[in-house]
C-alpha cells in the first residue's frame, strides 16, 4: 500500500527499535499531514517522559536512526520535538504511478478477511418508509460496500418488522376489504399507507374488530396456515414497495437479504430456555428477565432485559437476542454491525451485555451499534411536514429531483441534452445530493436536511463531486482518448501536481478508517479533499494544452488516476456518477 503515513509509521517503528530497543518497536507513532511539511511525526514527546530525557534529544536520536533516504527529501526536528518529513517528488510520482496501474488503485484486500453482518434499513411491513429510514438505509449500504471492497465477506441483513400484534388488525382489515385491495400488483404506496391507517382507526374504535384482531394474532403466532397466507400477502406488497425505493436510491438490498422478525420466531423459546438454563434469565414479577451488571435506573435499581413477558409472550429484546445467537451459531460471523437509530443505544448496550454473559459474544465475535443521528429540518427540530406529520421518503426524494433540475439548468454547458438524458442526469444528481449530504457527516450526529445546501454545485456536496467527475471525463473526450489509455509516466513538477499525487496515495487509509469504525463520512471527506486538490490542479496545470508532450502525458495520467479514485470512492458510497453533465 503506497500510503505515506503507513510507510513512514513502519520506518519510524524500526528507528525506535534501533534507538531504544525492540520493546519500543510496538509504539504507535502518530504521523499526520502538517502545514510545515508533508508529514509530521509526534512520537518523541510521549516517549520522552518514559525515557526521562528531553523530547528534542529523543527526536534527534530517532531521526539519526531513521532509514528514509529513498522516500524523503528532508527530515528535521522542529518545535518541542516534532519530526517534520518532506517526501521526494520522485517517490510521490512513483507511488501515484502504482495507483494508476493497479486495478484496485493500490488498495490490497485485507490480510485477514472477516465474515461481517451489516443490519440496516429495517422498515416495517404494511407501512410506508419515512425520512427516519433514510439514514439507516444509506449509511448501512455504504458500510457494506466498503467492507466488501476491502475483501470482507458481508452478509446484508434487512431486519424488517413483519411480526407482532399489528398484524392481527392488518389481516382482519384485509379480510374486510377483500384480498385484492392489497394483493394486486399495482397497489400503490398511498394505498398501503391508507390501508394501515384505516386498520388502526378500526382497531381503536371498534371493540369487535379489536377482539377479532387479537384472536388473529394468536392464530398467526400459532402458525395457522390460512392466517400465514394472508400475512404473506401483506409482506409481498410491502416488498414490492421497498424494492422500488431501494432501486431508486441505488441500494444493494434485495429480497434475499430480508430476515424479518418472523424469521426468528421459532428461535425465541429456545433462546429464552438457554438463558434460563445458564442462570442468566431469572423470574422477576412473573417475567423471565436478565439483569446485566452496570445498568441501573434512577433510583439505583437494576434494569432488566425482559426475555419472556409474564403472559408468556416475547418482545424486541428476545428477538434481538435470538438474532445474535443465530448469527453466532449458524452464520458464524466475526462482526455484527447494527445500523440503527441512536435512541436505541441503551437497548443494544443491554442486549449485547446479556449476549456476552451467555458467551455468544467474546473476543472472537463482536457486536457494535453504529448509531444513526436524527434528521433535522432547517429549524433545528426533527424533520416533519408542516402539519406535524412524518415526512414520507418518496415525497422527499421527488422534491430532491425537482430541485436538482432547477439547479442543473443554471449550469453553463458545452452541449445540449435531450429530455430523456436530462431527466436521467437530474435523477442521479437528486439522489446523489441526498445520499452524499447524509454520508458527509458523522453518522451518530444529527444533521440538518437543507435542500438549498445539498443540491448546490459548489462546496462539499454530491452535485459538486459528480460535476468534478464529469469535467475530468470531458477532458478525455476533448482529447480523443479513453482514460485507460493515459499511462503516463507521472512526473511531479508543479506544486498542484504534487499535492494531487500525494492525496491519491491515501485512498486505502481512508477506506480502512471507514471500515474499522463503520464511519462512511471518513471516505466522503477524503473524496471531497481529492476533488478539491484536483480543482486546484485543473486551474493551475493545463492538461490538453500542456507545454510539452511529456507533461501532457503525465497530467493526463494524474487526471485518469483521480477519475478512477473518485468514481470508485463515490461508488462505494452509492453515489452515482453520470458520464456527462
Amino acid at each position: 500500500m503506497p500510503d505515506p503515513q503507513l510507510v513512514l509509521a513502519a520506518r519510524v517503528s524500526g528507528a525506535l527499535a534501533a534507538a531504544f530497543g525492540p520493546s519500543y518497536a510496538d509504539a504507535d507513532p502518530v504521523i499526520r499531514p502538517s502545514q510545515f511539511a508533508d508529514l509530521q511525526a509526534n512520537v518523541a514527546l510521549p516517549l520522552a517522559k518514559k525515557l526521562g530525557r528531553k523530547p528534542r534529544e529523543v527526536a534527534a536520536e530517532i531521526v539519526e536512526r531513521l532509514d528514509v533516504a529513498d522516500l524523503t527529501a528532508g527530515v528535521e526536528v522542529s518545535g518541542p520535538g516534532f519530526i517534520n518529513i518532506t517526501l521526494r517528488d520522485e517517490w510521490i510520482a512513483g507511488q501515484a504511478q502504482q495507483v494508476l496501474e493497479d486495478d484496485r488503485l493500490a488498495v490490497p484486500p485485507v490480510e485477514a478477511p472477516q465474515r461481517v453482518v451489516v443490519e440496516y434499513s429495517s422498515p416495517n411491513v404494511a407501512k410506508e418508509m419515512h425520512v427516519g429510514h433514510l439514514r439507516t438505509t444509506i449509511v448501512g449500504d455504504a458500510i457494506a460496500r466498503i467492507l466488501e471492497f476491502l475483501g470482507h465477506e458481508v452478509i446484508r441483513d434487512n431486519h424488517v418488522g413483519d411480526w407482532g400484534t399489528p398484524f392481527g388488525m392488518l389481516i382482519e382489515h384485509l379480510l374486510d376489504l377483500g384480498e385484492d385491495a392489497a394483493a394486486r400488483d399495482d397497489a400503490s404506496v398511498s394505498d398501503l399507507t391508507a390501508f394501515y391507517q384505516a386498520a388502526r382507526a378500526k382497531f381503536d374504535g371498534d371493540e369487535g374488530f379489536a377482539d377479532r384482531s387479537r384472536r388473529r394474532v394468536v392464530a398467526l403466532q400459532a402458525g395457522d396456515p390460512e392466517t400465514l397466507r394472508l400475512w404473506q400477502i401483506l409482506v409481498d406488497v410491502s416488498k414490492r414497495y421497498f424494492n422500488t425505493v431501494y432501486e431508486r436510491l441505488g441500494i444493494t438490498l434485495t429480497d434475499d437479504h430480508i430476515k424479518g422478525e418472523s424469521f426468528y420466531n421459532d428461535l425465541l423459546a429456545p433462546t429464552a430456555e438457554e438463558l434460563e438454563a445458564k442462570g442468566i434469565g431469572v423470574i422477576s414479577d412473573g417475567a423471565l428477565c436478565a439483569f446485566p451488571p452496570g445498568f441501573t435506573g434512577r433510583e439505583g435499581e437494576p434494569l432488566p432485559v425482559i426475555i419472556r413477558k409474564s403472559d408468556g409472550g416475547y418482545n424486541y429484546s428476545t428477538s434481538d437476542l435470538a438474532t445474535v445467537r443465530y448469527r453466532v451459531d449458524t452464520e458464524h460471523v466475526n462482526r455484527m454491525i447494527y445500523v440503527v437509530g441512536a435512541p436505541q443505544s441503551l437497548h443494544f448496550q443491554m442486549v449485547f451485555a446479556v449476549a456476552r454473559m451467555a458467551g455468544w459474544l467474546d473476543g472472537e465475535v463482536v457486536a457494535e451499534h453504529a448509531e444513526i443521528g436524527n434528521v433535522l429540518g432547517t429549524d433545528g427540530k426533527i424533520l416533519r411536514t408542516r402539519a406535524g406529520g412524518t415526512v414520507k421518503l418518496v415525497e422527499l426524494l421527488d422534491e430532491a429531483v425537482e430541485r436538482a433540475g432547477v439547479e442543473y439548468d443554471k449550469i453553463q454547458r458545452d452541449e445540449a441534452f435531450d429530455e430523456a438524458t436530462r431527466a436521467a442526469i437530474v435523477e442521479a444528481v437528486g439522489m446523489g445530493a441526498v445520499k452524499y449530504a447524509d454520508l458527509s457527516v458523522a453518522r451518530d450526529s444529527e444533521y440538518i436536511f437543507d435542500f438549498d445546501r445539498m443540491i448546490a454545485f459548489r462546496g462539499n456536496t454530491g452535485p459538486y463531486l459528480q460535476y468534478a467527475v464529469a469535467r475530468i471525463r470531458s477532458i478525455f473526450r476533448k482529447g480523443g482518448l479513453a482514460p485507460e489509455d493515459a499511462t503516463g509516466p507521472i512526473v511531479v513538477g508543479h506544486e498542484a501536481e504534487r499535492a494531487l499525487a500525494l492525496h491519491l496515495l491515501s485512498f486505502g487509509a481512508a477506506l480502512e478508517q471507514a471500515a474499522a469504525n463503520a464511519e462512511p463520512h471518513r471516505l466522503a471527506s477524503y473524496i471531497f479533499e481529492l476533488a478539491s486538490a484536483y480543482t486546484t490542479f485543473h486551474e493551475n496545470c493545463p492538461v490538453l494544452k500542456a507545454p510539452d508532450e511529456e507533461t501532457k502525458a503525465s497530467r493526463l495520467a494524474l487526471a485518469a488516476a483521480t477519475l478512477r479514485t473518485l468514481v470508485t470512492g463515490l461508488g462505494l458510497l452509492g453515489v452515482p456518477t453520470p458520464e456527462r453533465m
